[in-house]
């Protein structure tokens, strides 16, 4: 491993065997990284104003400059727009949204270049089954919902769900349908897999005394039986070890999994997280994970419904500094900051929403510190590149899908933000994943942040042309996200851990929502959340509603 602090400074080949794995290990030695013949940026959450706090900025709030409102939402996110959507559907309009950047949506932010839109983070749901009311009630005012089944399962109409050819995995050298490598499969790969599918079948049909799944989205619908519970204890990979599960494919399948959803490899992800990805999202022993909802700007087409909804209560570019909470519930001041005026306001308030991650409330709320710990909670890093192509590259094999996969490489593929509009040739956008977890482990976290525009298109660049030779030539912009905190992990001991149950409820006036209070990043899980503290902050006012939840 080369001495290099700064990751800049290394050469290609070091870069892509540090970054992408056991594809790029065959690699002659390379130069520098070239200079791109296209355009592009690296972007980034802002965290210049985190920074200034850091450093002692502490903003005054003048008399006048304060103002009385009935709940003030902190976050715009999935989480702090369903707690605001939640509110204003139930007649509660007296409220307002801080956001710190200049859009609200957080991980599920979109974007949009001429035609094309396209996703930053979040791309797709599953379709939610009859025990997620709350976001099966979301879906119909969306106007995704058909109908709905005897037992309260929602028909999505056809043209929200991926269409075919849904996903693909390029192995030894050509793409194949689905994601599973069967191309290299042996009997006994064949023998290990449906012996997987099996015990996922069984988690599937188990429903503990209550009548409850054992795994269920959100994760609150599911059991918490000791049988599940344990599973927490363990990692996946011991788990799958446990079972005599050795084959390559499988464990292969399992890990892309596990990165796919929570930035993880198998030995990083617990093995709850693990069983649950697969066991949640079948409906019954024996039938294929729920359908695929999904948009050309992925969840991004759900952040603009809810901001449609609440527009008038955002407040964007407005960083909250501080919020003191009184110690007898009354209620709690909120101090934010106008960065486009430079300005401080603040907020009186009898509720606080905390819709922002865990890792931040020590910093924010007076007195947090001593009554909570969130050192349990851990976060991954993610760098997402829309890849911006003037025709489709060179194909070997099974046709481009939506999902698309290589082998053995530690990225996530790329999906194609115009598969849903059924342009299969011409122009498109790509969107190319990258958990920070999964580089080499001599690599820090603070290293990779510091990577800059040239050397991750270089990455995402070199890993598409594994699959696509000729891809280079196509490239016209290459934009590249760098999200620093961006989901939290669900490593062993965490999921079940009394510091993530813990951290759902009420401090003092302050009630908290994110997804990092289920231990996993689902949108399904900030939706659930936000809606959560929503609710909890009207029964408090004793506001008459009906729960959706």
């Amino acid at each position: 491993m080369t001495e290099h602090s700064n990751l800049n400074e290394w050469d290609r080949r070091e870069l892509l065997k540090a970054l992408l794995g056991s594809a790029f290990v065959g690699l002659s030695s390379g130069c520098r990284v070239p200079t791109p013949n296209f355009s592009g940026e690296l972007l980034a959450p802002d965290f210049s104003f985190g920074h200034r706090l850091r450093d002692g900025f502490q903003p005054t709030v003048n008399t006048e400059d304060w103002r009385d409102v009935n709940c003030v939402i902190v976050g715009g996110g999935i989480a702090g727009l369903s707690a605001a959507w939640r509110l204003q559907e139930a007649g509660v309009s007296d409220f307002v949204v801080l956001e710190i950047e200049d859009k609200p949506g957080g991980t599920a932010l979109s974007g949009e270049v001429g035609e094309f839109r396209f996703p930053w983070g979040a791309h797709y749901v599953p379709t939610p089954m009859a025990e997620n009311r709350a976001l099966i009630h979301l879906f119909d005012q969306m106007g995704i919902v058909e109908s709905l089944s005897v037992d309260g399962d929602p028909q999505i109409k056809e043209e929200f769900l991926c269409r075919d050819p849904e996903e693909r995995l390029f192995v030894n050298g050509e793409w194949i349908a689905g994601l599973y490598p069967s191309s290299i499969a042996t009997d006994e790969d064949w023998r290990q897999l449906a012996e997987f599918r099996a015990e996922i079948d069984r988690w599937v049909e188990a429903r503990d005394e209550q009548g409850r799944r054992m795994f269920a989205i959100p994760m609150s619908a599911g059991s918490d039986t000791p049988e599940v519970v344990s599973l927490d204890q363990i990692s996946m990979a011991d788990w799958m070890s446990q079972h005599g599960w050795t084959s390559a494919p499988l464990r292969w399948l399992v890990d892309y999994a596990c990165r796919d959803d929570y930035g993880l490899t198998i030995e990083q992800t617990s093995a709850w997280a693990g069983v649950f990805y697969f066991a949640s999202r079948i409906r019954r022993p024996g039938d294929e994970s729920q359908p695929v909802i999904t948009w050309p700007e992925g969840n991004g087409r759900i952040v603009d419904f809810l901001v449609s909804r609440v527009a008038d209560s955002i407040l964007c570019r407005h960083a909250v500094c501080g919020i003191a909470a009184d110690s007898d519930n009354s209620g709690a001041g909120v101090t934010a900051f106008d960065l486009a005026s430079e300005k401080a306001i603040g907020f009186r308030t009898p509720h606080v929403i905390f819709a922002a991650p865990q890792f931040l409330a020590p910093h924010l709320i007076d007195g947090f510190v001593e009554a909570r710990n969130v050192t349990p909670f851990q976060y991954g890093s993610w760098l997402v590149a829309n890849v911006h192509l003037r025709d489709r590259p060179q194909n070997s094999g099974f046709s481009m899908c939506w999902d698309n996969v290589i082998y053995d490489s530690k990225s996530l593929g790329y999906v194609v933000s115009t598969h849903q509009t059924g342009a299969d040739h011409g122009p498109t956008v790509v969107t190319w994943y990258y958990p920070f977890a999964v580089a080499d482990p001599d690599i820090s976290r603070q290293q990779l942040l510091e990577l800059d525009w040239e050397h991750w298109s270089e990455v995402a660049l070199s890993d598409l042309e594994i699959a696509h030779p000729d891809i280079r030539s196509l490239v016209t912009r290459i934009d590249c996200m760098r999200w620093g905190h961006a989901m939290v992990q669900p490593r062993p001991g965490f999921v079940w851990s009394d510091a993530r149950r813990l951290a759902a409820k009420p401090f003092r006036s302050i009630h908290f929502a994110g997804t990092d209070l289920s231990g996993i990043a689902l949108m399904e899980e900030a939706f659930f959340h936000g809606v959560r503290s929503a609710e909890e902050v009207m029964q408090k006012q004793e506001i008459a509603f009906d729960s959706i939840l």
